[in-house]
């Protein structure tokens, strides 16, 4: 039977793959992921899980056995951060580039230097472009449920890529918070034994990861492509599913507040709940959160419609793409509203774990009613800033 319980977010991962049934994990401790990985070696220890557990000398070795693992048919996972997740980057692309649908938890961290073992969202959002299905989550519940339906969503025929599940680190993996587990047979009503349509089998030998020369390559990208545009209906699916079995479930989006919302702050992972907070104690119905809980695919036409009444945009983003002065969401907001009325606006807050407090989100709403009023505004603010030291 379901139940409930306090853990940490770290746990509830460590739940989640369990309940997956999970035949292989590839394990390198890094801040702020180790728990994770700690919590899985402990249930296989114990018998509550039956799986293969290999502990490896680097990150790129865990993503290498993973690989190896899933291309035999077998499920793997293993869980990452920051400078784990910047070494995996060379197979994090072999993954993807094979089909193999291995699931991955990144506690998402800043990326060295000045060196940092707190959170932004830098190094997922780096990997943007690997090939792989990136989910953002806001608490440890979702952590859970989202590693279960990242499986159902890799696994799925029609799509067979690689997932990751971001998770803010410390803020989510080192907190606890109420969590409901789901029944291990009620999970395996939603999620399938994995079925691959190629497998590496000594009985039957195939190929897998030769050469693709020029007459080759640009349609092995352009399958990956087509993949990922139908992972975004299977996501949708599988979450609806998601709620009918379990009685929860999240969109590739999230809208709150939004019915009469001409201001929109447009954010990713666990600061929507703060912004959340912000939005009612302001009371006021004219701003609204859009959270995307779906970075890759992009969810284009969700947001479209979420922002058909919006009037101004403020991209709230743990990250920064260096040399172009604003965040990679921004950037890519603007370009899937292009040609629409709405300005969009961007504040990186939150970079190597500087809290975002509800006063900087105020901040944000005011500066996006100043431009709604049609005074000038900066487009991109840096949140907290110490401006003395710039």
């Amino acid at each position: 039977m379901p139940h409930r319980d306090v853990m940490h977010g770290s746990r509830a991962v460590a739940e989640a793959v369990r309940l997956c049934d999970v035949k292989v994990v590839a394990a390198y401790p890094i801040t702020p992921q180790t728990h994770i990985v700690e919590d899985i070696a402990e249930m296989v220890a114990n018998g509550e899980l039956d799986a293969e557990y290999i502990m490896v000398e680097s990150e790129h070795s865990a993503m290498s056995a993973c690989i190896g693992a899933s291309a035999t048919g077998a499920r793997s996972f293993t869980a990452t951060a920051s400078q784990g997740l910047a070494l995996m980057h060379e197979v994090l692309w072999i993954a993807s580039g094979l089909r193999l649908p291995i699931v991955m938890v990144n506690a998402n961290r800043a990326l060295s230097a000045p060196i940092n073992i707190w959170n932004d969202q830098s190094d997922s959002i780096a990997e943007r472009d690997s090939g792989w299905i990136q989910i953002y989550v806001e608490t440890a519940q979702e952590a859970l449920d989202s590693v279960i339906q990242a499986y159902r969503i890799a696994e799925d025929a029609e799509v067979l890529l690689p997932a990751m599940v971001c998770m803010d680190g410390f803020v989510l993996t080192h907190t606890v918070e109420p969590v409901e587990v789901p029944d291990r047979e009620q999970v395996r009503e939603y999620l399938p034994e994995l079925r691959m349509p190629h497998t590496l089998d000594p009985e039957n030998p195939v190929t897998m990861g030769s050469l693709g020369d020029p007459n080759y390559y640009m349609e092995c990208r352009k399958q990956q492509e087509l993949a990922m545009e139908r992972a975004l209906e299977v996501a949708r699916r599988a979450d609806e599913e998601f709620r009918r079995v379990f009685g929860r479930g999240y969109g590739v989006v999230e809208e709150y507040n939004m019915e009469d919302a001409e201001v929109v702050l447009v954010t990713m992972g666990s600061v929507a709940g703060t912004i959340k907070d912000t939005i009612d104690m302001l009371g006021d119905e004219s701003v609204g959160l859009l959270r995307l809980r779906l970075f890759r695919p992009f969810p284009k036409e969700a947001v479209r419609r979420a922002l058909a009444n919006a009037k101004v945009v403020n991209v709230i983003e743990k990250d920064v793409s260096i040399g172009m002065g604003e965040g990679a969401l921004m950037t890519e907001l603007k370009s899937v509203l292009y040609g629409s009325d709405i300005k969009v606006l961007g504040t990186v807050a939150g970079l190597g774990g500087r809290d975002i407090t509800t006063e900087h989100i105020r901040q944000a709403v005011e500066r996006a009613q100043r431009a709604l009023r049609g005074e000038r505004v900066d487009e991109v603010a840096w949140a907290g800033l110490k401006e003395e030291a710039v």
